[in-house]
């Protein structure tokens, strides 16, 4: 189906239709002469798109930053250092510092030996 039967389904307009495929929102796929044609697939894939919207509160382009996130680690990397910096995302702890800290819990564990009385 064209755009304007798709967008009337998914009660939109053609204009937002447009706006989330722009964003990256929509599946790749178009018909001859460059018309973008719409399955059952890609109403289905709008139409989840839109539900995660409402149960996350959050908008197509904040939905379309998220794809970008979880698809390009340079972004990932950037998003990470950000929320470690503004306190959002706590610092995962080294394995050596763990072996560290588990090292010294078993070393205050430890009874202590008086030599003296061994002497």
């Amino acid at each position: 189906m064209r755009i304007t039967e798709a967008a009337k389904r998914l009660g939109m307009s053609p204009r937002m239709l447009r706006y989330r495929e722009a964003l990256g929102l929509l599946p790749p796929v178009r018909g001859h002469g460059a018309h973008r044609r719409f399955g059952e697939e890609e109403l289905a894939a709008v139409a989840h798109a839109i539900e995660l919207e409402r149960r996350f509160d959050a908008s197509p382009a904040e939905l379309a930053f998220a794809l970008r996130v979880l698809t390009e680690p340079g972004v990932a990397h950037a998003v990470r250092e950000l929320g470690l910096r503004i306190g959002r995302i706590q610092a995962p702890r080294r394995a050596l510092d763990f072996e560290k800290e588990k090292a010294l819990r078993l070393l205050r564990g430890r009874p202590t030996i008086d030599r003296r009385s061994k002497e």
